[in-house]
């Protein structure tokens, strides 16, 4: 027989390892995406995997085991369903279909007897009785994302990608009890005594929103400076928090933080590979998560006080998109969907100990590979302290055991297969480089809202695939990727380490990437303004349309718009939610943009509006 080649080699017996109960598991050489190995060793192609039904970027944190323990609720986002789980028995006890589209998301559990589940493109929460299976649709916001019940008052809370924060009252014909607007991008809500934190998504800030609506606290995650932690005097390395995956309660208050750490310093675009390293300290993004607890307060007991600390990476595997607490409260089990596994940590070793330093796990955490069994997306635990890990594809809860983390069992869940190999690429890692996946930095299709230093170009704002981007070619800010493999040249193969996949796979991957959709646009606060505001845009003399024109508002020209050197002209659609703006993200707002750095009358004849014009024409911009 045919020797193995080494990368081959490597991956078999990670798979039998694998099959035969290993909990930790870690490989490094990659395995190309669209060949498999077969016992000649000569790789075996096969044609892509292509869902009927494109499946949308995973969001994670799906899952919720009811406060009983007696039942699990998955949301299923691919399918536009919920399936109940008797956990006694580890039966699938009820399916609920919802309409298309809806793409629910998190769930929350209600007064006895029901659960909200906040559906993502439906622009609602679905109350649902236990009882009855009976479902109230309540309109909340476009993008609804965290759901929050506080059972002391008997009100839900909703927090909205668009910057709305709803609360509901329990009777589901009521309208909303009240509707803040704060900050774009809002994640995940918690209550905390009177108090609600409410994360945001790409800039991983809690925002501490009292009683009375005001926000009266802006938190982040520490920075990540190892020379400074480890007295390393030539690591001249810092990572900034950023994209927080998900927001969970602590017992005893608190919130359990699971985000994205993405380095700050100058990373070399120039070179082969730079995007990844098999040492997980030279990697651009690490996962971490950030523990940040009430600490008594002497002048107002009931106002939250929160301590943070600045460790807390895990060190192995990326892409996290859930965590879970345990029961006891004092472990956390994390779903890392691009490496397809689960580390289980106690919380204590969070707060003291940093798994990039090391690149590895502390001798009292652990990891649980999913692998072949599937795509996983949310976890949560039952009354045993077993995990339970949901999976995307094929629909599936899993269950480990507490001790052994042998897995117990698989619970399969009905419904027609979304697998999908463009979806498959867009979220995984190539074969296990400790390296970065494309939602790392786009996470749910969109953009990580940072500012990568990139030399020798210098600062560039990260950009969206959302939204039919495939129409904006030439790609990249400079334009000099003309096509779609181009663009899969530079990026994954040489960027970031990955092979390049056959031509039908790359048609495969382009298909998906046009299916992601732009977010869903908020409800303007001032429609008079909007309507201004559209009158100064297609107003001839200022000159906006002369390059934000057509179906896509560009003419997907490079151009010099006063700021020394020419760039692509971008998309106007979904700008509300694409901050910071410019190539080099040196506007913080759209208002920004009008000042110093937007390139003066060379990028649109500005500089002689009011500033209640330039108010208008922002009003009009965030609609699009």
């Amino acid at each position: 027989m045919k020797a193995l080649s080494g990368a081959w080699l490597t991956a078999l017996v990670a798979m039998i390892t694998a099959i035969a109960g290993c909990k930790v598991l870690d490989y490094h050489d990659t395995i190309p995406w669209d060949e498999i190995p077969d016992l000649s060793g000569a790789p075996h192609y096969r044609p892509p995997n292509v869902s009927a039904v494109p499946p949308p970027p995973i969001s994670g944190g799906t899952l919720l085991v009811t406060a009983d323990k007696a039942l699990a609720i998955a949301a299923d986002p691919d399918r536009d369903r919920i399936s109940i789980v008797d956990l006694r028995t580890f039966e699938v006890d009820a399916i609920l279909p919802l309409e298309k589209d809806d793409e629910p998301g998190r769930v929350a559990e209600g007064a006895a007897g029901s659960f909200h589940v906040a559906l993502r493109r439906g622009g609602a929460v679905v109350t649902i009785d236990l009882a009855t299976r009976e479902m109230h649709r309540r309109p909340v916001c476009p993008a609804p994302r965290g759901i929050a019940y506080d059972a002391s008052t008997d009100l839900l809370h909703v927090a909205c990608a668009g910057g709305e924060l709803v609360t509901l009252s329990s009777d589901v014909a009521a309208p909303p009890v009240r509707e803040l607007r704060l900050d774009r991008d809002l994640r995940d809500v918690v209550v905390e005594g009177d108090s609600l934190l409410v994360s945001r998504f790409r800039s991983a800030e809690l925002l501490v929103v009292a009683k009375d609506g005001t926000v009266a606290e802006r938190i982040r995650p520490l920075a990540y400076i190892p020379g400074e932690l480890y007295g390393d005097e030539n690591d001249a390395r810092e990572f900034e928090p950023a994209v927080a995956w998900r927001t969970v309660p602590l017992p005893g208050g608190g919130v359990a933080m699971l985000h994205q750490r993405a380095i700050v310093t100058p990373v070399d675009a120039v070179g082969a590979g730079r995007y990844y390293s098999k040492d997980c300290r030279r990697s651009l993004i690490h996962a971490a998560v950030t523990l940040t607890r009430p600490l008594p307060s002497e002048g107002h007991p009931s106002d939250p006080v929160l301590s943070r600390h600045g460790v807390g990476g895990i060190g192995v595997g990326l892409l996290p998109v859930d965590i879970a607490v345990s029961p006891d409260g004092l472990s956390a089990a994390i779903v890392q969907a691009g490496s397809r596994d689960v580390v289980e940590t106690p919380l204590e070793t969070l707060e003291r100990e940093d798994g990039n330093d090391t690149c590895a796990l502390a001798p009292d955490q652990r990891r649980l590979f999913i692998g072949s069994s599937g795509e996983p997306i949310a976890v949560g635990y039952d009354r045993e302290r077993n995990l339970l890990v949901q999976v995307r594809e094929p629909p599936s809860i899993l269950r480990f055991g507490a001790l052994s983390g042998e897995k117990l069992g698989t619970l399969e869940l009905p419904g027609e297969s979304r697998l999908d190999d463009a979806h498959a690429l867009f979220h995984g890692d190539g074969g296990g480089l400790l390296s970065v996946t494309c939602a790392s930095c786009h996470p749910e299709g969109h953009e990580d809202g940072r500012v990568w230093n990139f030399q020798p170009s210098g600062p560039r704002r990260t950009q969206s695939v959302a939204g039919g981007v495939l129409d904006t070619m030439p790609l990249h800010w400079d334009g000099g990727l003309a096509d779609f493999r181009s663009f899969m040249e530079e990026v994954l193969q040489k960027r970031m380490g990955r092979s390049l996949p056959d031509p039908e796979y790359l048609d495969a991957f382009a298909a998906w990437l046009d299916t992601i959709k732009a977010l869903p646009r908020s409800k303007p606060l001032d429609e008079d303004a909007v309507e201004r505001g559209k009158w100064l845009l297609y107003d001839p003399t200022l000159g906006c349309t002369t390059c934000h024109s057509g179906r896509k508002l560009t003419n997907n020209e490079t151009v010099d718009v006063g700021t020394g050197k020419p760039f692509q002209v971008p998309s106007l659609h979904g700008l509300a939610a694409r901050a910071p703006y410019m190539h080099d993200g040196c506007a913080a707002t759209l208002h920004d943009r009008f000042g110093p750095c937007g390139g003066g009358d060379r990028h649109g004849v500005t500089s002689a509006l009011t500033p209640a014009q330039i108010d208008d024409l922002v009003a009009y911009l965030e609609t699009l």
